[in-house]
């Protein structure tokens, strides 16, 4: 079992289009599945940090692909693109 540990949605997009292609699906079959259309789901696969949590639960599934979140201690801060004090990170 292979695991992609995650901290950041600029990191899903290559995920997305690597786990589709794993899953021997194209961007039209999955969108069908989502019920969207195919320029809809290329927008999804390459900007991932718009997709709903619902969404990407349902998008992992078609995929065959399990979210498993794990506790890694103490929390890290998190760094927001609209703060400018955190430009530091």
């Amino acid at each position: 079992m292979n695991e992609f540990t995650t901290r950041t949605a600029d990191q899903l997009p290559i995920l997305l289009q690597a786990f589709r292609k794993e899953a021997g699906l194209t961007q039209k079959e999955v969108a069908m599945r989502l019920g969207v259309t195919q320029q809809t789901y290329s927008a999804l696969e390459r900007n991932a940090d718009t997709v709903g949590a619902a969404r990407l639960l349902r998008l992992l599934g078609i995929l065959g692909v399990d979210l498993v979140l794990r506790k890694t201690g103490s929390p890290r801060p998190v760094a927001t693109q609209n703060d400018p004090s955190d430009a530091n990170w």
